[in-house]
């Protein structure tokens, strides 16, 4: 009949509703599942991100490395001659040597040590792309002068609040007293709780070197506008010595994720993690809905008497599993936001709900509570109106 469609009774949902408390438990479990998802995948992409926060900063095209170099927490070095010898390339049009290595900072407040990755560099070079890096950078032009990220965390001091509050900070980096004359926002990662930024002649002095020191961590290159830069780096791989790398600056990246994602189990931790979340929700909503077809056995049987075929029952069960997937992901998805928030605050980490990642675990919300459906089906078996009645 024309418009039966309006009349006809929502059985999935009626089925579901009947006994609220047996809904609640599966909804809490479905949450409970979608929230490890969600934390887990979304420390592993934080990690992933946070280990390029200085990075993706740096002003090059080209980035020079050691070959002993394997992260960002074990920086080999090479020769300085290196970097001035791509410089003789036309299509250079600027280098900058830098330093990069974990020094120990003493806490101004409490004098406890630890460690904090520190980046020297010349400062008439323009290495990072930040918003008034040009002027803060002059700062350090003076020697025993540092610029602090105030993102570290809190453990290296009050360091920005000292110094918004326009007192004098020092602090004593290895064995030589610094003085922070400015503050910088980068981020931290897994491998670097702080950062400092200084000039390569501080840096030295840090190390307690008297002379210049003869060898980079990282070689900054700058090319002509227009100039390819896979082409350049090929070039430059082939005029080099083998005791460098030559990468692009994408490929810089993802030289430091690799690190993290191949050669530590960090990524493979969080996958588990993001893996039981979703093999814990799939019993418990699989418990739910066996028990449901368990309950309902004459009453599909009935269904069965009346003329419905097993697939009709079977869309009934699947659209049981739709309505739990979509009711359950919902406070996941508010609960994963709130969470991520709590972890920024607590641990600075830039954490985030992102269209991806929402999309990834929807995806894996239904495809939970759609399997689960499925393998409750076979209990739909039992359910032959001559047996039963």
């Amino acid at each position: 009949m024309v418009f039966a469609w309006r009349r006809r009774i929502p059985l999935a949902w009626c089925l579901l509703t009947r006994q609220p408390g047996r809904l609640l438990v599966a909804l809490a479990g479905i949450c409970f599942a979608g929230m490890l998802m969600f934390l887990q995948l979304g420390f592993r992409d934080a990690l992933f991100d946070a280990s390029i926060a200085v990075h993706r900063l740096f002003q090059a095209d080209v980035v020079l490395i050691s070959s002993t170099s394997s992260s960002s927490v074990s920086m080999g070095q090479f020769p300085r001659r290196r970097l001035f010898k791509a410089a003789a390339f036309p299509e250079v049009e600027s280098i900058a040597p830098v330093r990069w290595g974990l020094l120990v900072w003493k806490n101004p407040e409490t004098g406890s040590p630890r460690a904090i990755l520190t980046i020297g560099f010349d400062p008439d070079d323009h290495i990072l792309d930040l918003e008034g890096f040009s002027e803060q950078k002059r700062n350090l032009q003076l020697d025993q002068r540092v610029l602090f990220d105030r993102l570290s965390r809190e453990e290296f001091g009050p360091v920005e609040a000292w110094f918004n509050g326009g007192r004098t900070v020092t602090a004593e980096v290895v064995n030589t007293r610094v003085q922070v004359a400015g503050l910088v926002e980068l981020g931290i990662s897994f491998g670097a709780d702080g950062t400092l930024l200084t000039s390569d002649r501080t840096f030295d002095l840090l190390l307690e070197s008297a002379e210049p020191s003869t060898a980079i961590e990282l070689g900054l290159i700058r090319l002509v506008p227009g100039t390819d830069p896979d082409a350049m780096a090929a070039a430059l791989s082939k005029a080099l010595p083998p005791d460098v790398q030559v990468l692009t600056k994408q490929e810089f990246l993802d030289f430091e994720q690799d690190y993290w994602r191949s050669s530590t189990a960090i990524g493979f931790i969080f996958n588990l993690g993001a893996a039981m979340g979703l093999v814990v929700g799939s019993v418990i909503v699989y418990q739910i809905l066996f028990s449901d077809v368990v309950d309902h056995l004459p009453e599909y049987a009935t269904l069965k008497a009346m003329g419905y075929s097993t697939m009709d029952l079977v869309m009934v069960i699947l659209q049981e599993s739709f309505l739990l997937a979509g009711l359950g992901y919902l406070p996941a998805f508010l609960a994963g936001q709130g969470l991520y928030g709590l972890t920024r605050s607590a641990t600075n980490l830039p954490i985030g709900m992102s269209t991806q990642m929402a999309t990834l675990v929807l995806v894996m919300v239904f495809t939970m509570c759609v399997v689960s459906g499925l393998l409750a089906l076979g209990k739909l078996r039992d359910a032959d109106p001559a047996e039963i009645f």
